[in-house]
């Protein structure tokens, strides 16, 4: 199964135009939030309405440039994940959305705790399951610490300690991020592949590929690109 992975549109939507192809290539799109540039909340709706037109199947989160009420949006598209378990091929897929408290210039941001909260799905799952998670997808706009996904530079690092902590007890499949948006990278906290493509913004994306062999799914390929200017 193969995912087109996004984040941080920023309201560019000339940048959807260039992934045309890579659209068209995968079976599903998995995106990390901030539909709106900042401080134009307004540049949000048309982001969504384009996105949704490129793909039938997507999964998404907000971010921390996209108001909180505009979940309701991507709730009413049929792309949430935020605070959600969604079942897809095999597959579950899980989301949190907004940035935690820094500037407090951005209309999205939270706790820790609350961030945190967008997965209180998976822990119920989870203590019905007794076990750790082969097949799930966690989509966070906020990225774990202390990973390259999350450097704003090689001396600061501005994620989340307990989104780690939760990763490295759940032990899930991928973790999709964003929002840093200095820290594209593809990184690993245990088996977990960690993915931030970079900003959309700026022609930044990445792909990753998951296969299942008898039973257990892992991640085959994922790889960093680039659109062309």
């Amino acid at each position: 199964m193969k995912f087109l992975v996004i984040s941080d549109l920023h309201g560019n939507i000339s940048a959807l135009e260039k992934l045309d192809g890579e659209f068209k290539a995968v079976d599903a799109v998995l995106f990390g939030g901030d539909f709106a540039a900042f401080k134009h909340a307004e540049t949000g709706l048309p982001a969504l309405e384009a996105l949704c037109k490129k793909h039938d199947v997507i999964f998404s989160v907000i971010g921390n440039c996209d108001e909180p009420d505009f979940l309701h949006e991507i709730e009413k598209k049929d792309i949430s994940v935020e605070g959600a378990l969604v079942y897809h091929d095999g597959i579950c897929i899980a989301g949190s959305g907004g940035g935690s408290k820094f500037t407090g210039t951005t209309p999205n941001e939270r706790t820790e705790d609350e961030l945190l909260s967008d997965f209180d799905v998976v822990e119920r799952a989870s203590a019905k399951s007794g076990g750790t998670w082969k097949n799930l997808i966690l989509i966070s706009h906020n990225p774990p610490k202390d990973t390259k996904c999350d450097a704003v530079n090689p001396a600061l690092h501005a994620g989340s300690q307990k989104f780690r902590e939760f990763i490295e007890r759940i032990n899930p499949l991928a973790v999709i991020t964003g929002h840093i948006h200095e820290g594209a990278a593809i990184d690993k906290i245990g088996a977990t592949t960690v993915i931030n493509p970079g900003a959309l913004l700026d022609g930044n994306y990445a792909v990753m590929e998951i296969v299942e062999k008898d039973g257990e799914w892992s991640v085959a390929d994922a790889e960093l690109r680039k659109t062309e200017r």
